[in-house]
C-alpha cells in the first residue's frame, strides 16, 4: 500500500468537486485577465475544503492566494485558469466550435488550476493524518497566455515566502520536465508618420508603415547575428487603411525569445535599435509599447527526482476502450499524424500509458513558471491528458481538457504532486537539497522581475 494514501483518498472522495469545477472553468472560457468566473469558482472550491483564501491578491482583481498549516517547509502549488481566443471546440472528433471564434481551453488550463488545487488538498489531507508540519499555499495565477501573469504577482512579492513549488501541465506523455524552455519579452512598435494622398502629393507624406516594414527587413537581417537559441516573431497590428492614402499610423507587435534571460534582453535591445533606425530612414516617430517579459525555465532536479519516484509508483492514467478510439481519432485528424507515424511514434496506445521518467530536452515554447523558477525551487509534472499527436494550442487538446482523458490526466497529476509535497514534509533534507542545486545554478544572481515598475497591470476596467 502506497506511503500517500490519505491525500490519494482525499483527491478520490473529492473526484466530484474538481471534475465539476474544471467542467465549469471549460464550459465558460475566459482569456487573460478576464477570469472573473473560474478564479471566483475556484476560491469557493477552496473555502470548502478548509483553506483560507484570499481574492485580489498582488494587485491582481483575478489571482488567489489560499493557505492552510503552519510551519515549514512552505510549498506551493501553482494554477492557473486563462483560456485562448479562437479555440472554441466542442467534445468532437473533428473541429467543431462551440462558438465561431470564441475562445477555449485549448492548452488545457481548466485542468491546470484544477490539477493545483486537487494537490493543495492531497498535500493537506496527508499531513493531517500524519501530523506533520507544513504549509500549503495554492497561487491562483492569471494570465498565463500572455506570459505575464506569475512576472506581474512576482513583482508584487508573491512566491518569496516557498521552500518549494510545484506545477503541472497537461501533454502528451507522463514524465517530469526539467529541460529549458526559453524566456521572452514582448513589446509592440508603434510608427506615426504624415499622411498624405499617395498619388497627388507622396512626397508631403511619411509613412508609418513604410517604418514598420524597414524594421522588419531590419528584423529578419538581425537573425543571422544572433545566437541559435533566439526566436524572432512578429504580427502586424495596424498597417494603413488604403493604398491612395499615405499610412501615418502603424504598429508591430514581436516577441523575442531565448534560452537565458541575459540572451532575450540583448536580442531585444538590438530589436529596439532596429526600430529606431527604421524611424530614422522614414522620419517618422517611434513609440515602444513594452508589454512584459518572463525568465527561462530553471528545472530542479532534486525535486523532480523525488516527483519520478511519485509518479511511477501511481503510474500513467488508464484509458478505457472507448477513450482510445476517441484519441484515435483526434491522432487521424492531426496534421502531425503522417510524421509522427512515419518515426514510429504512433506503434502503441493512441495516448501515452506508460511513466516516461525525466524530459531533459529543451524546448521553445514559453511560460511564466520560469519566473517562479528563479525565485524559489521549482518543478513540473506532466501527465498525459490528450491524444499523443495533438498539436500544441489546438482544438485537440481543447476536446480532450472536457472530457474524461483530461479529467484522468487532472487527478494522477494532483495525486503525484500533494505524494511529492508530502515527501518533502517528511524528510526536510530534500528541501535543502532542492535549495542547494538552486543556489548553485542561480551562481550568485537573484530574479529581477523583468517588468519594469511603470508597466500597468493589463486589466480593463
Amino acid at each position: 500500500m502506497s506511503n500517500y494514501t490519505a491525500a490519494y483518498q482525499a483527491i478520490d472522495r473529492h473526484s466530484d468537486l474538481l471534475i465539476g469545477l474544471a467542467q465549469k472553468i471549460w464550459d465558460n472560457p475566459e482569456v487573460a485577465y478576464t477570469e472573473k468566473k473560474a478564479c471566483a469558482w475556484t476560491a469557493e472550491a477552496l473555502e470548502s475544503l478548509g483553506f483560507t483564501v484570499e481574492t485580489g491578491v498582488y494587485e491582481m482583481p483575478t489571482a488567489i492566494r489560499a493557505t492552510w498549516g503552519k510551519g515549514h517547509p512552505v510549498i506551493g502549488f501553482l494554477g492557473e485558469y486563462d483560456a485562448l481566443p479562437g479555440m472554441s471546440q466542442k467534445v468532437e472528433a473533428v473541429k467543431d466550435p462551440v462558438t465561431v471564434g470564441g475562445p477555449g481551453h485549448g492548452c488545457g488550463h481548466n485542468l491546470l488550476g484544477v490539477t493545483a488545487l486537487g494537490a493543495a488538498l492531497g498535500m493537506k489531507a496527508e499531513l493531517e493524518a500524519k501530523g506533520l508540519e507544513g504549509t500549503v499555499v495554492y497561487y491562483g495565477c492569471p494570465g498565463e497566455e500572455q506570459l505575464t501573469g506569475k512576472v506581474f504577482m512576482a513583482r508584487a512579492g508573491a512566491f518569496r515566502e516557498l521552500d518549494a513549488a510545484f506545477a503541472w501541465h497537461g501533454g502528451n506523455g507522463n514524465q517530469l520536465s526539467v529541460g529549458t524552455m526559453p524566456g521572452m519579452n514582448s513589446a509592440i512598435f508603434h510608427f506615426k508618420g504624415r499622411t498624405a494622398h499617395a498619388g497627388g502629393d507622396p512626397h508631403n507624406g511619411r509613412s508609418a508603415l513604410d517604418a514598420a516594414e524597414l524594421m522588419s527587413v531590419g528584423a529578419n537581417y538581425l537573425r543571422e547575428h544572433v545566437t541559435s537559441d533566439v526566436r524572432i516573431h512578429y504580427s502586424y497590428k495596424e498597417a494603413g487603411t488604403a493604398p491612395n492614402i499615405v499610412p501615418d499610423k502603424a504598429s508591430v507587435w514581436y516577441y523575442v525569445r531565448a534560452l537565458s534571460r541575459e540572451a532575450v534582453e540583448d536580442a531585444y535591445n538590438r530589436l529596439v535599435k532596429v526600430a529606431e533606425g527604421a524611424a530614422h530612414m522614414t522620419e517618422t516617430e517611434l513609440e515602444v509599447e513594452f508589454l512584459g517579459g518572463c525568465y527561462n525555465t530553471m528545472g530542479n532536479e532534486t525535486l523532480a527526482q523525488v516527483g519520478l519516484a511519485r509518479l511511477e509508483e501511481l503510474g500513467a492514467p488508464q484509458w478505457t476502450a472507448e477513450e482510445l478510439a476517441y484519441a484515435e481519432k483526434l491522432n487521424l485528424a492531426s496534421p502531425m499524424y503522417d510524421k509522427m507515424k512515419a518515426a514510429g511514434a504512433l506503434e502503441g496506445p493512441a495516448i501515452c500509458s506508460e511513466v516516461r521518467g525525466i524530459n531533459r530536452a529543451s524546448a521553445f515554447a514559453s511560460t511564466d513558471v520560469g519566473d517562479v523558477m528563479h525565485i524559489v525551487p521549482t518543478a513540473e509534472f506532466n501527465t498525459a491528458s490528450c491524444n499523443l499527436a495533438a498539436p500544441g494550442h489546438s482544438w485537440q487538446i481543447a476536446a480532450c481538457a472536457g472530457m474524461s482523458i483530461g479529467h484522468k490526466a487532472m487527478l494522477q497529476g494532483a495525486k503525484a504532486m500533494a505524494a511529492t509535497a508530502a515527501a518533502l514534509c517528511e524528510d526536510p533534507t530534500l528541501v535543502e537539497k532542492a535549495k542547494a542545486e538552486f543556489d548553485s545554478k542561480m551562481n550568485g544572481k537573484t530574479y529581477k522581475c523583468p517588468i519594469p515598475a511603470d508597466i500597468p497591470l493589463p486589466y480593463k476596467k
